[in-house]
C-alpha cells in the first residue's frame, strides 16, 4: 500500500484552535509527533499527554514517535558534508539507523491508510528535521510530501540539494557539487529562500 502523500507542519506559536483549523483544512486525519521532547513551556496544550486528549476529541488521531525525534549528535566522521549545521548532520546520520528506517516505514504505512502529518515545534520546515524526514520519504520511498504553512499554503517538498540515495537505499548528504550548483542557480534566478546547510 503506497501513501498518496505525507504532510508535515510545525505548531510554532499556534494554539489548539488554529492547529485544528490548519489540520481540518488540509484534510489531515492523524498526527505523528516527531519532537524528541514532546512538550512546550509556552503552551501546556502542546504537551504529549494533552495532545493525546484534545486532538482525538477534534477527530484527529495522535501518536508520538520517539525514533523520528530530532536533536541527534553527528558522528565525528560524518559523510554528510553538505550540512554545515551540526543538528542537521546529526539527524542525517540518524536517518541511516534501523530505528529510523523502521519508524519511517511505519509512518508511511499509516499515511497509506489515512491522511497523516508529522508535527514538530518549528513553524518553518526548512529549519527543522522535518526537512530530512521529507527527503527520506521522497527519495528513498518515492512518497510525495507537502508542508502545511500557517497562512494556508501547502508547499510541495523538493529534496535538499546534495542529498543522494545510496545503493543500500539510504540517504547521504555528500554531493557538495550539486548543492553548490543549486545554490548558485537560486542566486541567479533571484530566489529569496535561504537554506542554512
Amino acid at each position: 500500500m503506497t501513501p498518496r502523500e505525507l504532510s508535515t507542519f510545525g505548531h510554532g506559536t499556534a494554539g489548539r484552535d488554529a492547529l485544528v483549523r490548519l489540520l481540518n483544512d488540509a484534510g489531515i486525519a492523524a498526527v505523528v509527533d516527531v519532537r524528541i521532547g514532546p512538550g512546550s513551556r509556552r503552551d501546556p496544550d502542546l504537551a504529549r499527554a494533552r495532545l493525546a486528549v484534545w486532538l482525538p476529541e477534534a477527530g484527529i488521531a495522535y501518536r508520538w514517535e520517539r525514533d523520528l525525534g530530532g536533536f541527534r549528535k553527528p558522528p565525528p566522521d560524518s559523510p554528510d558534508t553538505v550540512w554545515r549545521n551540526d543538528s542537521f548532520r546529526g539527524y542525517a546520520a540518524h536517518t541511516r539507523t534501523p530505528g529510523f528506517v523502521t519508524a519511517m516505514d511505519t509512518l508511511l504505512e499509516q499515511a497509506a491508510r489515512e491522511p497523516t502529518a508529522v508535527m514538530c515545534g518549528e513553524s518553518v520546515w526548512w529549519r527543522c528535521h522535518r526537512r530530512l524526514i521529507a527527503d527520506f520519504a521522497v527519495l528513498a520511498r518515492d512518497v510525495p510530501v507537502r508542508h502545511l504553512m500557517h497562512d494556508g499554503r501547502h508547499t510541495r517538498h523538493s529534496p535538499t540539494p546534495g542529498a543522494r540515495l545510496r545503493d543500500d537505499g539510504l540517504l547521504v548528504y555528500d554531493d557538495t557539487e550539486a548543492a553548490t550548483r543549486r545554490t548558485a542557480a537560486g542566486r541567479n534566478s533571484g530566489a529569496t529562500r535561504r537554506y542554512r546547510t
